[in-house]
């Protein structure tokens, strides 16, 4: 493991290895893979390509823009690089990555997830590709559901959801812990009405909080969030929404599948009780339109080893080593044809469900502008309290266009 945890060592010769393999160097982010996912895929990956030492190398979190923006422009890069899905436009901004538009047939991309692949594009290239994804799911109390009477494989739709809540939010539960400023919740409903963040014509953004598809999700919200007791001015971080449901009295919250893990950790007596269904969509066939989180490989333009890392590129994203990696880290594959792999794992079963309505925010570097002032939270606590939505919509709106505009 320790050799593929660290750089080419100064015996090495440049580009390659004493006994004259191709050093082949990856950075990949902390926790993405476990280390016996990591023993395997390395020991298979050479086993089938003996003339390529991979150097796996993991990368914190913090910090990681400046050091992935610093490697592009140097002349000493690594060769695959891991990124969050919706960071690909902000590195590709600068022309800094392998144009992968001509490969995307021969890597699968017809099945892609499109809450990956959508985000790895950008101005019409495919730069970013799917390596793996997570979105959010209900975890639910099979026992307060019992008690209540409430099948959940029966909640389809979103009236059935508020219909079952309702039943659940009594007795001193609350049917559903949903705080004001949960904005990827809200995005969902959003996309589920047919509607965006934001939207480009012509090179220009506007924001689009104020359309009637974004008025009418968040009126859903709104009838969802009242069935319990979450805070109208904060997000599900604070406090921290598995430390709540773990306190015993929450029948539901919106959360990626290993929040339950957090649940169980902090009240070790609901081990057992928790159960995972997708978020419902407006009909009973298609399942709710949720955020996908994740993970694109990326490959810098000034790597040295262009065509060894489109191998390691097409082995860690094709079919066999996806099916390894979602059994291994509950993940979902990067194709929506690869579901089954993770039948077995209730909550990335679900998740599964709901990726295959997966969505992105706004592809342009200038979204994460947006999120670092976020009037999305501010304009949903201002409804949650009583405002006018259609105004403080079109307030929020207004601060969405001019920061995406801003770069332009």
């Amino acid at each position: 493991m320790a050799s593929g945890l660290t750089a080419c060592s100064s015996g090495d010769e440049p580009g390659g290895t004493a006994d004259g393999r191709t050093a082949l160097d990856v950075w990949l982010m902390r926790d993405s893979v476990s280390a016996d996912f990591q023993k395997e895929f390395e020991a298979g990956f050479e086993k089938a390509h003996p003339d390529i030492d991979v150097k796996i190398q993991i990368q914190e979190w913090e910090g990681i823009g400046e050091k992935v923006t610093a490697a592009l422009a140097s002349n000493d890069a690594p060769d695959v690089i891991e990124v969050g899905n919706t960071q690909v436009a902000q590195y590709a901004q600068s022309g800094g990555l392998t144009d992968f538009t001509g490969k995307v047939a021969e890597l699968g991309g017809d099945d892609w997830l499109k809450g990956l692949a959508e985000p790895g594009a950008y101005d019409g290239k495919q730069y970013g590709i799917p390596y793996y994804a997570a979105n959010r799911v209900v975890i639910y109390r099979t026992d307060l559901f019992e008690k209540a009477g409430v099948d959940a494989s029966a909640i389809r739709t979103r009236e059935q959801w508020v219909a079952a809540t309702r039943k659940l939010d009594r007795d001193g539960t609350q049917g559903i812990y949903l705080p004001g400023q949960n904005w990827y919740a809200l995005a969902g409903f959003l996309w589920d009405e047919g509607g965006d963040l934001a939207t480009e014509t012509g090179g220009k953004w506007r924001g689009g909080l104020d359309s009637p598809e974004a008025l009418r999700a968040m009126a859903f919200y709104q009838r969802l969030q009242a069935l319990g007791e979450g805070p109208k001015d904060s997000d599900e971080a604070a406090p921290p929404q598995a430390e709540v449901m773990a306190k015993g009295e929450v029948a539901q919250i919106i959360s990626t599948p290993g929040g339950a893990s957090v649940v169980v950790q902090n009240n070790p007596e609901l081990e057992g009780k928790l159960g995972f269904f997708p978020i419902p969509g407006k009909t009973a066939t298609t399942p709710g339109a949720v955020f996908t989180g994740g993970s694109d490989l990326v490959v810098p333009a000034v790597a040295a080893h262009q065509e060894e890392a489109f191998t390691f590129l097409t082995e860690l994203t094709g079919d066999a080593w996806q099916k390894k990696l979602a059994t291994a880290m509950s993940y979902v594959p990067n194709k929506t044809t690869l579901a089954g792999a993770v039948a077995a794992d209730p909550g990335a079963a679900a998740m599964a469900v709901g990726a295959a309505n997966g969505h992105a925010t706004p592809n342009t570097p200038q979204w994460a502008a947006v999120e670092a002032k976020n009037p999305i939270k501010e304009y949903m606590t201002a409804v949650l309290t009583g405002r006018d939505a259609k105004s403080e919509a079109a307030k929020a709106s207004r601060t969405i266009t001019d920061t995406l505009n801003s770069g332009s």
